[in-house]
Order: C-alpha cells, then structure tokens, then sequence
C-alpha cells in the first residue's frame, strides 16, 4: 500500500490493539496517543492521507488540556488540508455535536468492525484522491488501436511513422503522443466544451483538492483563463481595480470586455528593479473613492504571489473587497501548490476569493499551456451560463487531449505526494540558499531586502521556492551571468533584472541540479572582475516609472493610430501594448501616455536584449491627434480619481 493511516487513540493498549487488527488486514496504520504525536507524523510523513481519531483527544502526553469536535478537526486540516478524516469513536450521538462539516466518514468502536474500517477508508482515498479518471480512460481508448476515420489528420501516428521526410517527429516523441492525440469525435472521453463524463468527473475532482465551488480545465494557459474570466464579470463600463503589475492577458481581457481599468500601482524595489505588492492601504483607498465616485466598481484583479515570490496578506484583501461588494480574482499562475502545504497557506480559494486562475503547467507537472480556473463565488450561478459563453468563446473545439490528461495528473500527484514534493522544495531552497551566500559575491536576498517602506506592514510574506539573487558584486550584469550560465554550464534561469536572477525550486528539483547550480555560480565568482557595486539605484529606476491612462483601452486599442519612431514617442498616446517578456508585464498599454522615461526604459530594455512585445523596427502604435480629439468628445477620456 502506498498510503499511510494514522490511527489516534489517547488509550495506549487500546491503540496497540486497533493498530494490530488494522495492520493484520493489510493496512498501513501508525499510531498516536496525542495531538502533538498526531501533528509531528503529519508534519513529517507525507505518505499519511487518512486519519481516523477519536472525538476528544489530549494536546500533550500529560493531558492537561484537549481538543474535540470540530476544532480538532481543524487543528489536523491545517496541517494537512488533503487528508480524509474519520470519527473512529464510542460516541454514538452524532446529531448533536458540532464536526464542522469536514468529517469523511464514521465508526463505531463498539461495533469491532475493522473490516468496515479497511474498506470504507480504502474505497474513500482511491476514489476521492487515488484517481486519474480522464488520464485512465485516455490510456484505454489508446490500448484499443482503433482504426481512425476522423481528426486529426496524422490517424495515431500513422502519417509520420512510415514517412521518410517527417519520421523523425514520430520517433521523437513516440508513439503513445499520437495514440493519445484523439478527436472530439470519440465520445468516451467526453468534450471540454459540454464535458457530461470523464472530464467532469476529472473537474470535480480537482475543485475537492482545490477547495473551489466548481474548477474548469483550460488549455490555451492562464492568459486565456483571465479573459474568460474579465469578460464574464465586466461589461462595458465597468471598472475593475487592476494591479499594474499584471500579466498582459489582464489587459486584454479588459479590453475585450470594454471595462475602465483603475491601475493600483505597486510598491517598487529601484535598487533590484523589482515591482513588489500593492500596497493594503492603496488598494483599500482606491475601493473607496471609486464607489465614491459613482464608478461601477464590479471587481479588483491582484497577482498572488508575484512573478519575485512575493505573497499578499489576500485573506484581508478578500475580506475587504467583500464589504465593499467587490469580486476578488486572483491570478495565481506562480503559486496554484499553495492549498498543498502549510507554509504556502492560504490560497486564493482558502482566503474565499470569488475566482482564481492557476497555470498548472508553471508550477506542477502539467503540459505547457495546462491551466485551471477555479470559482467559489457565491453567484456564480447568475452569471454561468455567460461563463460558459465566455469559455466557448476562448476555448479550442479541438483541444490538445494530452494537455486535459496532464491536468488531471498533476491534480492527481498534488492531492498524493504535493505535501512531500513541497517539504523538499522547501528544504532545497534553504539547502542552495547557505550554499549560495557562502559565496563572496553572490547573495540570496531576503524579504526585507524586496519589499519597500510602503509594504513593510502589510504582512507580506516571501515564497521560499523563489530565490532572487543579487549579483552586483561580481562586476557582471545578470543578463551576463545567465549568458555565463547557459552558455558555459548549460543551465537555464527563470529571469534577470540589471542585477539580480531569479531561480525557482519546483517539484522537480533535484539535489544534483542544486549542486550544479551552485558549482556554475562558484566558478563564475572565480573569472569575475573585482568591480564592487557596479549597478547603482538609478540604473534600475529608469525602468520603473509608469504612467497616467488617459483614454479607455478599448477604444484606444481599435483607433487606426499611426506608427512612428520610438525616440519621438514621448507625449504622444500608446494605441497598443508594449510588454517585456518574461514576465509579460506591459509597460505600456492602450490609451497610456508615453513618457519620456518610459521612452528611456524602452530603449534600455532593447541594448540590453530583452524581448518586447509591441516594437515593429523600433517603431511604436500612437494615437493620431485627431484620434485624441475624438475620443475626448465621445466621453471615452479617463479621469483621475
């Protein structure tokens, strides 16, 4: 058996006794007298996914104080939000005692039916967790070798695997891929759009794990997911808060819904060049004077963590928008482990935001592009049939089957071993981090040296699967130590700023990996130049100055505009987005003013060969004058607040 019991019983003989009987029926069961015992094994074997406990149990050995009924329960769950939990008790009067409504199932002691317990346990780990209901029956449709009449044009395989021009993709990649590379045309593995089978059963499974009313599978990624999301709470004139840190698709997504976005503005790192949290207070103020001033506020938008690994006090957040009867969506693409561990808690869905966007794919072991979206907003129902639209609307009628299958898995591996791959990310990232500043010249930065003055209480808290290192005392860019890491060492970086790379520890991190990183960088601090402190304040600053949205995007984005040369672009209006990748934060989007420093960034960004999107040959879409004109006349100008 590949799972673990935990057993707890403040009776001694009597837990040597049910531990015996259990384990005699093939059971994996271990044992606890206490809370303290119960919590450590929870803590340190990630292989326990059931527990079965009394209805009142001593905190300690000596029993001096204890824990019952539904806070107990608790007390289990917040270590451990995955496992199933049992009342393995004498306790007979159930309707009158309060269990908190996350109880899996009942025993009676009395009774002396272990072969209840074994089966009832067993049938509810299998069949709530132990599952990959779509990946099986993908994996079967597949073992059937049926011959193929219908889409896709490749027929399992069979146009690639005799080819002499295009084998070599057949080869590559093998082939269950194009086994498993199906239409929508078989009806036994449901359909993404109207999913009535296998695919539902896979979503609901995922909203359990997740702790969401309902989850969708989206396979175009998380940019997708935010637009379905925007267009299906925002209208045409309606406002949404908008963290100006967010993914280009949060823009777009606006723009499609016609809405007036309320940028917030980050709180800013010039040394490092890193865009951190909102601050609370400037979120908070910025509700209240747009319902003030008459604005139809439906819905603020945050980035949880940030691409840095900083994470938001959201459970406030949520709490605050709530009051005000604003929705909360936060785009969790770097953080969708966080339901899977207690030192990432809460999530978006455990702090009761209406909707979360997760990119599986960046942070779990989904295909690229393997993204979920998952809703507990109360009234959802007013709004799902245009959710649904929305979602139709965005979603491929012939989506990757592979991709749905991937998601299903990792959904899958998180709710079985997420608990156990985390505490080892956890204790890599602390493992490279003293590897790392035993170094002279680089140094893994802490949460104070991220955040600015302006966030210091906010409670802020930094991921510790994401290090940012500084290197500005090796005398090297860090574009030139990635170069130095690529090139010489064969090792590839999340990202960069002036001074300073950014690494994540994911599931699968490895010891070796660990190692060869650190052996790289010890090598590079050895041919670095003895240059102290060659990156300044001001050499990041530049590239952080935004600035003010004059015109709604939407009508600004569909203006003809005009193309003119980069240099000559300050003053003038951005009639598209213009975005550095990694990460996708736009810089500039549709109906914002260009600034002169924005100009400078620009250019900076360019010498320095960062990819951006939205230059053609260093040219950049403006609004003409008499474009500026006209939506000045029609109403579509922005006011300050």
């Amino acid at each position: 058996m590949k799972y673990k019991i935990l057993l707890i019983n403040p009776i001694e003989t009597d837990l040597k006794k049910e531990l015996h009987d259990l384990n005699a029926r093939g059971m994996n069961v271990v044992g606890a007298t206490n809370v303290e015992e119960a919590c450590r094994l929870l803590k340190e074997d990630g292989l326990i996914h059931a527990v079965l406990t009394e209805w009142e149990v001593p905190v300690t050995h000596e029993g001096e104080f204890v824990l019952k009924g539904a806070e107990l329960f608790a007390e289990f769950l917040m270590l451990r939000s995955e496992v199933n939990l049992f009342l393995y008790s004498s306790q007979a009067n159930l309707p009158y005692r309060n269990t908190g409504g996350e109880l899996n199932g009942y025993f009676y002691k009395k009774e002396h039916d272990y072969d209840d317990i074994v089966r009832k346990v067993r049938s509810e780990v299998i069949n709530s967790k132990n599952r990959a209901p779509f990946f099986e029956k993908l994996v079967e449709y597949a073992k059937k070798a049926k011959d193929s009449w219908h889409t896709p044009g490749h027929a399992s395989g069979y146009s690639l695997k005799n080819s002499i021009w295009a084998r070599d993709l057949y080869e590559f990649f093998g082939p269950n891929l194009f086994r498993a590379d199906i239409s929508v045309s078989v009806p036994m593995l449901d359909s993404l759009l109207h999913p009535t089978g296998v695919i539902k059963e896979a979503q609901e499974m995922a909203s359990w794990a997740f702790g969401s009313r309902f989850t969708f599978f989206s396979t175009n990624g998380t940019s997708t997911s935010n637009k379905i999301v925007l267009q299906t709470l925002l209208k045409p004139g309606d406002a949404i808060l908008v963290d100006r840190n967010c993914h280009k698709s949060v823009n777009y997504g606006i723009i499609l819904a016609g809405a007036e976005p309320i940028y917030l503005s980050p709180s800013i790192n010039a040394r490092f060049g890193i865009f951190g949290p909102v601050p609370k207070k400037t979120i908070i103020s910025t509700m209240d004077k747009a319902l003030a001033a008459g604005r139809r506020l439906k819905a603020l938008i945050l980035t949880n963590c940030t691409y840095d690994g900083l994470i938001y006090d959201i459970a406030d957040i949520v709490r605050q928008a709530h009051k005000r009867g604003v929705k909360v969506i936060v785009d969790e693409a770097w953080y969708g482990y966080a339901t899977f561990h207690p030192h990432f808690y809460p999530s978006a869905m455990d702090a009761g935001a209406d909707y979360a966007t997760q990119s599986t794919h960046k942070t779990m072991s989904a295909f690229s592009q393997a993204s979920m979206i998952h809703v507990k907003d109360p009234d959802f129902e007013d709004v799902r049939d245009l959710f649904m639209e929305n979602f139709q609307m965005h979603t491929s009628t012939s989506p990757q089957y592979p991709m749905i299958a991937s998601l299903d898995m990792a959904r899958k591996q998180m709710v079985m071993e997420g608990y156990g791959l985390l505490c080892n990310c956890i204790e890599l990232s602390q493992m490279l981090k003293d590897n790392i500043n035993s170094l002279e010249k680089f140094k893994v930065l802490e949460l104070d040296d991220l955040i600015s003055d302006d966030v210091a209480k906010d409670r802020i808290r930094l991921d510790p699967t994401k290090l940012t290192i500084d290197v500005s005392a090796t005398g090297l860019t860090g574009k030139e130590v990635e170069r130095y890491l690529l090139e010489k060492h064969n090792i590839q970086i999340e990202k960069t700023t002036y001074n300073t790379l950014t690494i994540l520890i994911t599931i699968g991190a490895t010891q070796s990996k660990l190692n060869r990183l650190y052996l790289a960088l010890e090598n590079i601090e050895k041919m670095s130049t003895s240059r102290k402190n060659k990156v300044k304040p001001s050499e990041n600053s530049v590239f952080l100055k935004l600035s003010q949205i004059r015109f709604t995007p939407r009508f600004a984005f569909y203006s003809d505009g005009e193309f003119i040369q980069l240099r000559e672009a300050a003053n003038r209006i951005a009639a598209s987005s213009v975005t550095p990748y990694p990460p996708g934060i736009p810089v500039l989007v549709p109906g914002q003013l260009i600034t002169s420093e924005i100009v400078e960034a620009l250019l900076r960004y360019r010498d320095y060969q960062i990819e951006i999107h939205g230059l053609t040959e260093g040219c950049i879409k403006v609004l003409t004058a008499e474009e500026e004109e006209t939506l000045t006349s029609y109403g579509y100008a922005i006011t300050d607040l």
